[in-house]
This record gives C-alpha cells, sequence and structure tokens, in this order.
C-alpha cells in the first residue's frame, strides 16, 4: 500500500514545508505546516526511523493535515502542523542528543511559527531538551512537564463509551470485547482503563515482551499479529502506527466498531467509505485521539487545574456522539460528518 510523493504532495492544500538535513545524524528534519487560520501552526515531534527519507515527508504532510482538523475539531486555537525528524539509522545517545538539538535549532528559526510536543519516538523529556532551546515546546512549564499519553488514552476511552452507545445502545465497556493494537504510551494507560472497568481486552503488539508485560499488568490477554485479524470483538482500537485499514484490511475486519488512537488511521478517505458499507462504526482518528493535544493546548494557554482538563478532554464522548448520530441521519461515514463539522468551524474563523 505504498503512497508515492507525487500523490500525496498533489492532494495536499497546505501552507508549505521547512526541511533540514543533519549530516552527522545522517537524519532529516521536516516540518510540514498545513492551515494557520485558527492560530500558530502546533503538532508533536515524530522520531523514527525510515527507509527513504521521503516516507518521512510524506507522514509529515498527512500527519499535519490531521493536526488542521484535530484542533478544528476540538475548537482549540491552533493551526495544524507536524514535525517528523527521519533517521535513516540506529543512533547511540550523544547522536540522538545532538539531533534533538539540531532540530531546536531550526525551532528557534522559524521563529514561533511552529509549536511541538511529543509523539512517537520522543518523549517528555525530549521537549523539556528542545524547549529549553527553542522555547516552542508545548507541555512544557519550569514546574511541569506532561505526557500526553494518559490525556489521549482518556479520550479515546469516552470515545469507545459514545461509539458503543450509538452501536449498541449503551456505553458501558463492562462485558465488550476490545481488541487493543499496541501497547505503548496510549495504548497501555487505555488497556488498563478498560480492564479497570469490565471490558474483554485483548492486546497486540510486534514486540511480544511488550505485551507479556502489558498483560501481566492489566489482567488482558494476549493475540499475536497473525491473530489479530481473525479475532470476533466489538471494537477494534488501533493505537500504534497509521493506515491499518485500508483496502486489504477492512474486509478481514471481524469488529462492529474501530476506535483507537492511532494518527491517520484510514489509508486514504475512501475507506472511511468503505468501513461504512460494512456496516462498521468508524470514529474519526483526529477526533477520538486529541484528549493529549486538548490537555497540552490548554496548558500551555495557563489551564492548571488537573480535574479541569480532564473535563474538557471527556467532552470527547459528546462530540463524537453528535457526529454518530449526523453520520446516521445522512447516511453516510462519520468520516464526512466530522469533516464538515471541522470545515464550518475554519471557515467561521477565516
Amino acid at each position: 500500500m505504498e503512497q508515492t510523493l507525487e500523490g500525496v504532495v498533489r492532494a495536499w492544500d497546505g501552507d508549505g514545508v521547512f526541511s533540514a538535513y543533519d549530516a552527522r545524524s545522517e537524519s532529516w528534519v521536516f516540518i510540514a505546516i498545513h492551515d494557520t487560520r485558527l492560530g500558530p501552526a502546533s503538532g508533536g515531534t515524530r522520531l523514527e526511523r525510515y527507509d527513504r527519507p521521503v516516507d518521512g515527508l510524506i507522514d509529515a504532510l498527512r500527519l499535519a493535515e490531521g493536526m488542521t482538523y484535530k484542533w478544528a475539531g476540538a475548537e482549540m486555537p491552533y493551526g495544524g502542523g507536524k514535525a517528523v525528524i527521519a533517521r535513516s539509522r540506529s543512533l547511540d545517545a550523544d547522536e540522538r542528543d545532538a539531533l534533538l538539538d539540531f532540530y531546536a535549532a531550526r525551532l528557534v528559526s522559524l521563529r514561533g511559527a511552529f509549536q511541538t510536543g511529543v509523539d512517537m519516538g520522543t518523549t517528555p523529556e525530549d521537549m523539556s531538551r528542545i524547549g529549553t532551546i527553542s522555547g516552542h515546546a508545548v507541555g512544557v512549564s519550569p514546574d511541569r512537564t506532561e505526557d500526553p499519553g494518559p490525556y489521549t488514552a482518556l479520550g479515546v476511552f469516552v470515545g469507545i463509551r459514545a461509539a458503543l452507545a450509538h452501536r449498541f445502545g449503551s456505553p458501558d465497556v463492562a462485558g465488550r470485547s476490545i481488541l487493543v493494537q499496541g501497547v505503548g504510551d496510549v495504548g497501555l494507560p487505555l488497556a488498563e482503563q478498560l480492564s479497570e472497568a469490565g471490558a474483554d481486552v485483548r492486546l497486540v503488539d510486534l514486540d511480544d515482551a511488550v505485551a507479556s508485560a502489558a498483560a501481566a499488568r492489566t489482567g488482558a490477554a494476549v493475540v499475536s499479529a497473525d491473530e489479530m485479524w481473525s479475532q470476533d470483538v466489538d471494537v477494534y482500537a488501533p493505537c500504534a502506527v497509521g493506515a491499518t485499514l485500508n483496502p486489504d484490511t477492512i474486509p478481514r475486519l471481524r469488529c462492529e466498531i474501530v476506535a483507537g488512537s492511532a494518527n491517520n488511521q484510514l489509508l486514504t478517505p475512501r475507506d472511511g467509505g468503505a468501513l461504512h458499507d460494512r456496516g462498521i462504526l468508524y470514529a474519526p482518528d483526529y477526533v477520538i485521539n486529541a484528549g493529549g493535544a486538548i490537555a497540552l493546548g490548554r496548558i500551555h494557554l495557563g489551564e492548571r487545574d488537573e480535574e479541569t482538563l480532564l473535563d474538557h478532554v471527556r467532552r470527547i464522548e459528546g462530540r463524537l456522539s453528535e457526529i454518530f448520530a449526523e453520520a446516521a441521519r445522512a447516511d453516510e461515514s462519520p468520516v464526512v460528518a466530522a469533516h464538515g463539522r471541522a470545515e464550518r468551524y475554519l471557515e467561521a474563523h477565516d
């Protein structure tokens, strides 16, 4: 399901891309700014290994666009942007630190046009380092450095409740079978919340040791990657990489609902229609996974009360309920309803 740069760029309507090459680590930095109608571009920094630098650029473009709609869907005063640091090889600790410093210096040169936070491959400690140099890391302050993962997990948990209520008439997760794919910074706390609420949780992760440790901690069952698509479950929760919903996998799904934290879960927007045609309820990724962005964004705006932050994250449940209802009335995919809702908000602030 490889995407070409030409195809992605032709479909992309963003403002622009900043790129830089760090010769010491043989890594590329791509900062994509998609839309700034709501405010300065803001999004996470992803540090991952790519076989081709162009794949990192493609990720940056798609993720930046997703951030535009995430902020609009959450009605937050930020624009869509994303940074991808594409490394080509393993880095030792000194090389990694130097690469983060190189990246932070690039943020300084952008003079606040892009603000960043934690994403795959980066940590709250990384953001503290980047923020100290650049002054443009969200969720970092003199007295606290936030991990967005638990907030994102809470948003996915209440989003699953909204999906269950729409599909089955009750938001109760107790007794519902839920497959969590990827038990990292979001998948693990999500699995914990689901288990505590009485769900039948099943875990799958590319790292068997990680999956086993998570299962021991949560009481969930471990499913191998080979068995994942044959699982009859109420909810499939993709919480790892994107594009797991595509023409190859959608026909194999054996679930009623897809609701997870991964970004860009659909390979293309057409895949949302394919899910709808199969009768599978899809929670648009940029709505259900916005909890971390909402919390860190509000901390950046000066909010410090934890219960208030959690309340803002819990509002994802109501937003998704409205999207599901609108989509049902129009007999369309929730992807269409969510996109229309976000576009209306963007146009109102044009």
